[in-house]
């Protein structure tokens, strides 16, 4: 796991070294850089030593023979397989990493080495021989890559702050993105906040030539859809348990030590044992968070003694972090780690764990991260799987269904669930399943824009890029599985896994998400509605696979996540800066939001007329990312 940046145009020498500069904490083991000999390639890393710590791990990497070149993030977990078929072919190696497995299977067949890839990167390999640059990123986005077309070639790097370092990249608003972040909190892949600045898709590869985008193609497709799985539910708890146990011990390959998440539910505390299984008498150290203030508010339950309980009863080492209203203070580091105006403040707590852990000497994570997005597990797919109480009404009785749902107070838990679930009911099809993901109506967030932003958007609407989305699975039929295609290909890569690569690589760490090995994520999307989402239970069938591993109490605990009491802290800790950053002077002055339509907004949720408190966070994460990257110099 590293940080890669570099260039392909006209550029001067001196914009590599600063491209570098700007993820220097992606790597601290040590950097490197590569130039073409007429300049118009520039190549820089920063290394995060994982796999073969030797000198000979060090990037970018070069072939002697050909002058091909690789720069790459990331780690793949089957190298030793592919290895092993590229030397029974003849291929001699001079290290041991897995980088030059990638450079070797490069030089024996090109970009068809990409598919058979398993494992987590984003990679630029310069080829000489016919003056082309290729870069390309995992299939389902765990590693972030960034680029853009300024006059003078193309540039990319693996957050955007670098691109910022090319003063020819446009700073030009993209008008989308901010609706986008306002009505989902994150940004569907490939809008930035800026127009000129793009992300890579995942499964997705460029190739670049003399500084242009020459080639696109997808190497990778989300298993949608996928035949059905051909058994009964003890086969599918087998394979389930089978083939996740495969991934751990796939995603264990390190030359370091690797630790865990541990948050006491059911995904984390699956991965932690099974990991067991693969430690080689090595005890596991795992961390977790403490928090010193109730997240009852939003309707979570604390995650600390169950945590305790699974590491007490699978004999692992727990190191807690305590936490309270303090970890605030890190929001502006947060939003300049993110890269982008995230309206969630789970990144904090898992910035502060991944910091316990390297001071623990641990710089590799596994995280139940993906379980919920493949299996299911969010309250949205036991809302959709609800729908057949009442899909069958007709539209006049849905309409109402809305009205009366969107009429709950908002200051109650269960009745904020309610609204949420049946607040969009008189929407028909997959513009209904994409407003599950909305934080707000189209209806209540288009009036916050600014009449100049509105005004750009020309009747674009955000549901667009989900939709657009979801034309691609046209043959899945199954309601539930086209919402986790959406997970999947969107809230997990631009929110989730966004926000664990960065906490993670900011200070030093690499966290992996064995949930998202290829073979589990088929077998899950080949297994029929009942075993993921049954009655009011979501990852059923996990839970089933789990049931010899886990306590019980843990395996069927109340769902809950990296809560922090948020709608306390807009009241209280956030107070003075919701009203530094939404004052009607810093509004207007940006330019983006209708200061009247913000206070509104405002005046309505402190009624409890709406829940409209990551809303208002989105508000101001966006005006501190416009601070930060904008406002400031580089």
């Amino acid at each position: 796991m590293c940080g890669i940046a570099g260039f392909s145009g006209r550029f001067e020498r001196d914009l590599l070294a600063r491209m570098s500069a700007a993820v220097a904490h992606r790597g601290p083991d040590g950097d490197g850089s590569y130039f073409s000999s007429d300049g118009a390639i520039g190549l820089a890393h920063r290394r995060l030593a994982i796999i073969d710590l030797s000198p000979t791990g060090a990037q970018p990497m070069t072939d002697s023979a050909t002058g091909v070149t690789i720069a790459y993030n990331g780690e793949i977990y089957n190298y030793r397989e592919l290895r092993a078929q590229l030397e029974a072919a003849g291929v001699r190696f001079f290290g041991h990493s897995d980088t030059e497995v990638i450079l070797r299977l490069y030089l024996a067949c090109g970009p068809d080495a990409l598919p058979r890839l398993n494992g987590i990167f984003a990679l630029a390999i310069w080829d000489a021989r016919d003056g082309s640059l290729l870069l390309a990123r995992d299939g389902t986005g765990v590693k972030p890559l960034y680029y853009a077309q300024p006059p003078s070639g193309f540039v990319f790097a693996s957050e955007l702050k670098a691109l910022l370092a090319c003063a020819e990249v446009d700073r030009s608003i993209d008008a989308r993105a901010v609706w986008l972040y306002l009505t989902y909190l994150w940004s569907p892949t490939p809008y930035t906040m800026l127009h000129a600045v793009r992300k890579l898709e995942p499964g997705c590869a460029l190739l670049v030539r003399n500084g242009r985008i020459a080639e696109r193609w997808r190497f990778y497709e989300l298993p949608y859809p996928t035949p059905c799985f051909d058994g009964d539910a003890q086969a599918a708890a087998l394979a389930v348990r089978a083939t996740l146990d495969e991934a751990v011990r796939r995603q264990m390959v390190a030359d370091v030590p690797v630790g865990a998440f541990l948050s006491g539910g059911l995904d984390s505390s699956a991965i932690v044992a099974l990991a067991r299984r693969h430690a080689h008498g090595q005890r596991i150290q795992c961390f977790t968070i403490e928090t010193a203030h109730s997240t009852k508010e939003e309707g979570f339950v604390d995650d600390l003694p169950y945590a305790q309980r699974v590491a007490a009863h699978l004999d692992v080492d727990l190191h807690t972090i305590r936490v309270g209203p303090e970890i605030v203070s890190h929001f502006e580091r947060m939003v300049w780690h993110l890269d982008e105006p995230q309206a969630d403040l789970a990144p904090l707590n898992a910035l502060m764990i991944c910091e316990l852990a390297r001071s623990h000497g641990i710089k590799v994570l596994l995280s139940g991260a993906g379980g919920d997005d493949i299996f299911t597990g969010y309250r949205r797919h036991h809302a959709m799987v609800q729908e057949r109480w009442w899909r069958w009404l007709p539209g006049p009785a849905r309409t109402g269904l809305a009205a009366a749902a969107r009429a709950l107070p908002a200051g109650n838990p269960f009745f904020r669930r309610l609204r949420r679930a049946l607040g969009d009911a008189e929407l028909a099809g997959d513009e209904r399943l994409v407003s599950y993901f909305a934080w707000l109506r189209r209806a209540d967030s288009a009036p916050l824009l600014a009449p100049a932003v509105r005004a750009q958007l020309d009747g674009w609407s955000p549901i667009a890029p989900l939709m657009e989305s979801l034309g691609a699975i046209q043959a899945e039929r199954d309601p539930l599985n086209r919402m986790l295609f959406l997970e999947a290909k969107h809230f997990l890569c631009d929110h989730n896994l966004n926000y664990t690569d960065k906490m993670g690589m900011a200070v030093g760490v690499e966290v992996r998400v064995p949930f998202l090995d290829p073979d589990l994520m088929r077998l899950a999307a080949s297994l029929p509605q009942r075993f993921k989402q049954h009655g009011a239970q979501g990852k059923w069938i996990l839970k089933q696979a789990m049931r010899h591993d886990l306590p019980r109490d843990v395996i069927h605990r109340p769902k809950t996540g990296f809560g922090v009491p948020l709608r306390r802290w807009l009241r209280h800790e956030l107070r003075d800066m919701v009203e530094d950053l939404l004052s009607e002077r810093s509004l207007a002055a940006r330019g983006l939001f209708d200061p009247a339509a913000v206070t509104r907004l405002r005046e309505h949720d402190a009624a409890g007329r709406i829940d409209a408190a990551y809303p208002l966070l989105a508000l101001c994460s966006i005006e501190l990312w416009c601070r930060i990257f904008l406002d400031k110099k580089n």
